[in-house]
């Protein structure tokens, strides 16, 4: 008899390899002035290893679940880390740029399916009013590692040179897949077949649409800013550089911590409580435009925004999945994997327009444009509240009429 696997240590082994994969996103960013020095490219060049692995997840992400999608969860997710540790290896020990580049494509293609799977997983381990909770653990490992993933990679990139920070990356993902290997359950539900036609089925669901956009300028809101926020906080507001390496680490709570509780105020209802939680976001990067030249209150404002920044992931996650589950339900793997592409076009969008804002405006506009991305989100999550409502009063009738009959 097959031993039960605690939930919770299901979503913890989830939540480790989500930090592996989440840190070698953004890890090149510190390793930037090395890689030039190493290989001799140029500063546009060495901003490739961010780039290509940002298109790498969005192509991955759904090609990858059309390849996969019959696979058992468990041997895909060993397979999965399989191939994040060996794109990290690769770049490690990459002799060229260019072996470089591939290897931070392996790893993108991991990471799009990782984000993917791990979400239907984590929502399948856990009663389903627990579902946003669960997706929202998870996430807790990717969302850290997105702030802390750059200064600590730096740091072991200063100490030992750039390679280390790719191998030290690749020591986490072999822990993450020694978790996954004993504390994922072997018999998850396969979900449908996913198809190429299941793509344009999820993008001609108006909701589904207009979902993927919520999340693209929602979530990618943010980046306007904190793809800039070490010069922010050292240049506007007065803090050393060793001091912003403590913030980061005090930022990457707030983030785990809005996490956390986004994750469970969108369990019973995604939609309301992320609409909340964009307008805490807008109001909060419209305070920071005015506080950040002030060096406390700046600091404040940029913790608050921590908090909220991430808090609609598990929400903007979960509500695709129930989308698909009623619409398309034969596609909710793709709809899944769709939304991973959505949060990285926001990655790319936001950080697009901040350098573009800190190139023609100065970097003290970046607040505001993010909040001007962020308002568009709004509208669009207007829009999703107002297609919601028909669907809503549908299922009320029916659940007054089985009550009537019973």
């Amino acid at each position: 008899m097959t031993k039960k696997i605690s939930p919770m240590l299901t979503l913890l082994a989830l939540a480790v390899s989500a930090f592996a994969i989440g840190s070698t996103e953004f890890i090149s960013v510190g390793l930037i002035p090395m890689l030039i020095q190493s290989f001799h490219v140029s500063l546009a060049q060495a901003g490739l290893t961010v780039s290509v692995y940002a298109l790498g997840i969005m192509v991955g992400a759904p090609l990858m679940t059309l390849l996969t999608g019959q696979m058992n969860r468990h041997t895909l997710m060993l397979m999965i880390m399989g191939l994040f540790i060996a794109g990290n290896l690769l770049a490690a020990l990459a002799p060229t740029f260019s072996i470089l580049l591939a290897g931070r494509v392996v790893a993108a293609l991991a990471h799009g399916i990782f984000m993917t799977v791990a979400s239907v997983i984590a929502a399948d381990v856990v009663a389903p009013a627990k579902r946003a909770s669960a997706i929202a653990v998870m996430f807790t490992g990717l969302t850290v590692a997105t702030v802390t993933g750059v200064p600590l990679g730096t740091m072991i990139g200063q100490l030992g040179g750039w390679r280390w920070s790719f191998i030290f990356i690749s020591v986490i993902g072999v822990i993450g897949l020694v978790a996954d290997y004993i504390l994922i359950p072997r018999q998850l539900p396969l979900p449908s077949r996913a198809t190429a036609k299941g793509i344009l089925r999820v993008l001609k669901t108006p909701q589904l649409l207009l979902a993927l956009l919520v999340t693209a300028l929602g979530y990618g809101g943010t980046f306007v800013a904190y793809t800039y926020l070490s010069p922010l906080l050292e240049t506007k507001m007065g803090w050393s550089a060793q001091a912003v390496v403590v913030i980061l680490v005090v930022y990457g709570a707030m983030v785990a911590l809005g996490n956390t509780l986004g994750g469970r105020w969108a369990n019973a209802h995604p939609l309301p409580a992320l609409l909340k939680m964009f307008v805490g976001l807008l109001v909060t990067l419209l305070v920071l435009t005015v506080t950040l030249h002030s060096q406390w209150l700046g600091l404040l404002t940029v913790l608050v925004m921590g908090f909220f920044a991430f808090m609609n992931v598990p929400g903007l996650q979960l509500y695709i999945v129930q989308v698909a589950e009623q619409q398309t339900p034969q596609d909710i793997t793709m709809a899944s994997a769709l939304n991973i592409s959505a949060f990285n076009v926001g990655i790319a969008l936001g950080s697009a327009i901040g350098g573009q804002v800190t190139s023609q405006f100065g970097l003290a506009w970046t607040p505001l444009f993010g909040a001007l991305m962020v308002g568009l989100s709004i509208v669009a999550k207007m829009g999703l509240i107002r297609l919601a409502r028909p669907a809503r009063r549908l299922i009320n009738k029916f659940n007054h009429l089985g009550k009537l009959q019973v």
